[in-house]
């Protein structure tokens, strides 16, 4: 054809004829993408709105979207519109990202980015989300407002601080009083804890490890930094938490592992691999295989004794940690700070007393239970929660993480023994 249209041939408008008839059936066919593409190959620009308009009621979105692209800005800015009317605020983002349109819509682009924002806010990503921002004041009031909103007031000062936004916060004491959240949280000062130790070089390590070696229960739990780049390695679990009933120690286990990696293995088999210490989780399994993957050069990572994961007490365990400290002890756990930098230093006096909280009220719901098998609001002889036969007293962390811990579940007598021992 190109051929025949270079020589000014006569044939050319039958090969053009024939080549639009076949693109019609396609069309009529819904066969969309092969359609456009051949449209797009012999620059065949006949087709307009009722076309795309078509394509996207159909949901051929990546047909509609090359076509448009190939049309030109006009059409792009009608599959625009279409995707916002639509409520495809998603889909539209990207063709104005894509086509560099933000001009042209600049609320749209702006909604766009404020609902990716709140998304992440709601999932706790303060540091993606603040990143997102690319520095746009704009965005970055948004933020600091889906702060106010969420009670995260330290995240609040942080952001006004850097971005210099305090005149944006003046005004406002009224709306931010109305923001934060009523919802009580449980405070750690209610469980009864005196102290928490941040435990960072050996003799804070080998005190924790004698304290902890004489207890009969405690809480454990684990923190990592959030990785969000896709297809990267997770990142080294950095704290560890072990509470008992009147203490929690933090475990800073990048430095120990850098400057004293024998004795935090000597003491960490002490408490994990003890027969004598029974070891409360709530999904232990993903902890395990983390810290596994972590520190694999550590024996202590590779066997544990006596261990009880919470959650598999629960046929529904809804809302997590947090859903099951509300049900037990009537009060749920503030998980806003889940996904913070726990690889900064020092932590924040919020992301110790939070992670403090995750391993100290592990041991109150265990207590709770072990003093109340029956719940108040089930009728008797329904649901008794038997939470010996949930205790595995043996469990090895496989070289190929893919199998999955082997484990083996604790006895009667091992138990009974246990209990008797105290």
């Amino acid at each position: 054809m190109h051929r025949l249209k270079a020589q000014n041939d006569n044939r050319f408008d039958t090969a053009k004829t024939f080549v639009e008839q076949y693109i019609f059936k396609l069309v009529e066919s819904q066969s969309y993408m092969t359609a456009v593409t051949l449209l797009e190959h012999f620059s065949i620009r006949q087709s307009g709105q009722s076309f795309l308009l078509k394509m996207i009621e159909n949901k051929e979105l990546r047909a509609a979207e090359k076509w448009a692209t190939f049309m030109g800005k006009p059409m792009l800015c009608l599959l625009v519109k279409e995707y916002v009317d639509r409520n495809m605020l998603k889909h539209a983002y990207e063709i104005i990202k894509k086509n560099n349109l933000k001009e042209e819509f600049p609320d749209v682009y702006h909604k766009c980015k404020e609902r990716s924002l709140k998304n992440l806010a709601e999932k706790t990503l303060w540091d993606l989300a603040e990143a997102k921002t690319h520095g746009d004041r704009q965005l970055l009031e948004y933020l600091v407002y889906l702060a106010m909103e969420a009670g995260y007031s330290e995240k609040v000062d942080e952001l006004c601080d850097r971005y210099s936004l305090e005149g944006f916060l003046k005004g406002k004491e009224a709306e931010l009083e109305a923001c934060l959240p009523h919802d009580r949280y449980l405070q750690l000062d209610e469980l009864v804890v005196d102290d928490l130790g941040w435990v960072d070089e050996v003799d804070r390590l080998c005190d924790a490890t004698s304290h902890i070696e004489g207890c009969k229960v405690v809480g454990i739990d684990c923190e990592w930094k959030p990785n969000y780049e896709k297809g990267s390695k997770p990142n080294k679990v950095s704290i560890m938490q072990i509470a008992s009933e009147e203490k929690v120690f933090i475990f800073d286990l990048i430095k120990l592992f850098e400057d004293v990696p024998d004795v935090l293995d000597n003491c960490l088999i002490r408490i994990l691999q003890s027969p004598r210490i029974l070891k409360l989780g709530y999904n232990f399994q993903c902890d395990i295989k983390q810290l596994a993957h972590s520190y694999g050069e550590l024996k202590c990572f590779k066997h544990y004794e006596m261990l009880l994961d919470i959650q598999n007490l629960f046929r529904e365990p809804r809302g997590g940690l947090s859903g099951l400290a509300k049900k037990i002890l009537g009060v749920g756990l503030n998980k806003m700070r889940r996904n913070s930098n726990w690889e900064q230093r020092p932590l924040s006096r919020n992301q110790l007393e939070y992670a403090a909280l995750d391993a100290a009220v592990l041991v109150h719901i265990f207590h709770h239970i072990h003093n109340h098998p029956q719940p108040a609001s089930v009728p008797e002889g329904h649901d008794k929660i038997e939470w010996k036969s949930y205790i595995v007293s043996h469990m090895d962390n496989p070289k190929k993480p893919k199998k999955g811990p082997k484990s083996k579940k604790a006895s009667e007598g091992e138990i009974d023994q246990h209990w008797q021992k105290s």
